[in-house]
């Protein structure tokens, strides 16, 4: 039997960073701030942001941190609710409760997207911000998010740490709400070890999260804006807020800079090659009575480097069986529900006040499965992994009964 490919391997680096890297190397200077102009960390904000089209960009430790800011840049009381799906990462809540807020959970749907009519329930008027998480890059109904929000006067944050090079109605995700957040760990489409990034328009909230971000003293004045009047807008915001937040150090340093600003170039391409891998096996797979990939949204063009599916008329013990048959055919499948203290699975989230009861989203995580498709392989090793996991099917659920 011929295994499917390694797929938790990153793409190198591109050649472009390595003349900076070795710079850096040479003189040691990492810390952002140091340089008096032009820092690799200012270049990748400027850059990041001129890709994703706003007029500003803060760039820092992760995702995590860019969340936790954004919460603290709105000026949200102590206690306040913020409504999110519960398909997520643990993470989320986290910086929800870091932030000295409460989460709220909503419900999610088997195609992994926010149950807008259970979402619209919940968004009371206790409700005082939004993280929508773009969860393994699929986009919820964005247009019913935003008119809801909108008309309640409730910020939207967008968690896009799966989704950069997302559209919605050709509209770049991360760019619909108040504020989008991405990541830059190795997963990721931009690849940095650890690292985030937020994006908004408005000078108000990035100089909030600039300075508490750890930008002491002056540093701020090394933040830059895309045009005259918006850096004049960022100088008058910086100016009503010094000395009155704290600082939380959440920077991100020069190296890392350096490792992702030749990456944004490589992002419409790993675009393309993801989405036409995850097309391909997604096609192959819905061959399979025993699986099922939910269709897109119809707004959604996804920039996807993993695969999610349904298992379909599997009892608890068959889906603990297909785990273990498409280990044995060489593709680690992760099934949120099942995988142990899975940081996904919302019930493990023990450090939240009190975890609701959401049968519709539990359900779904006990037969969601996914499995890593980076941009980077072929359709050979595509046709081995999806055979892999039609076969592991079958293993379980027995070939006659899957071709009846």
């Amino acid at each position: 039997m011929t295994l499917p490919p390694n797929v938790y391997d990153a793409e190198p680096i591109p050649e472009a960073a390595r003349a900076e890297i070795e710079r850096l190397l040479q003189t040691g200077d990492l810390f952002r701030y140091t340089a008096p102009e032009n820092a690799p960390v200012t270049l990748l904000e400027k850059e990041f942001a001129q890709f994703m089209g706003v007029k500003y960009a803060l760039a820092v430790s992760s995702c995590s941190a860019a969340l936790f800011l954004s919460l603290k840049a709105l000026g949200l009381p102590r206690g306040a609710r913020v409504l999110i799906p519960a398909f997520t990462f643990a993470a989320v809540p986290s910086s929800i409760v870091h932030a000295d807020c409460e989460p709220v959970l909503a419900e999610v749907a088997d195609n992994y997207r926010l149950d807008i009519n259970d979402f619209e329930t919940r968004l009371d008027d206790r409700i005082d911000a939004v993280i929508i998480s773009h969860m393994r890059g699929h986009t919820s109904d964005m247009d019913a998010i935003m008119r809801l929000c909108d008309a309640r006067g409730i910020p939207v944050i967008e968690d896009a740490a799966h989704s950069l090079g997302t559209t919605w109605h050709g509209r770049k995700i991360g760019t619909l709400g108040k504020v989008g957040c991405f990541s830059f760990q190795s997963y990721k489409l931009l690849n940095s070890g650890e690292g985030g990034i937020l994006i908004t328009d408005d000078a108000d909230i990035v100089a909030r999260a600039v300075i508490m971000s750890g930008a002491y003293e002056h540093n701020w004045k090394k933040h830059h804006a895309q045009t005259d009047a918006d850096a004049q807008a960022l100088a008058e915001a910086f100016a009503r807020w010094q000395n009155q937040l704290p600082l939380y150090n959440l920077r991100l340093n020069n190296l890392s800079a350096a490792l992702v600003r030749p990456q944004i170039a490589e992002v419409a391409r790993r675009v393309r090659d993801g989405r036409r891998n995850h097309d391909y096996v997604a096609a192959k797979l819905n061959g399979s009575p025993w699986i099922n990939v939910p269709e897109k949204l119809g707004p959604e063009e996804r920039a996807p480097d993993s695969i999610q599916f349904n298992l379909v008329g599997m009892n608890d013990d068959e889906v603990r069986a297909f785990e273990g048959a498409a280990a044995k055919r060489g593709v680690k499948v992760q099934i949120f529900g099942i995988s142990t203290d899975n940081a996904r699975a919302f019930w493990n989230w023990q450090f939240m006040e009190a975890i609701p009861d959401l049968p519709q989203t539990r359900a779904m995580l006990m037969k969601a499965c996914d499995a890593r498709l980076p941009a980077r392989l072929q359709l050979p090793e595509l046709d081995l992994i999806a055979e892999a996991l039609i076969r592991a099917a079958q293993d379980v659920m027995g070939n006659l009964r899957a071709y009846a």
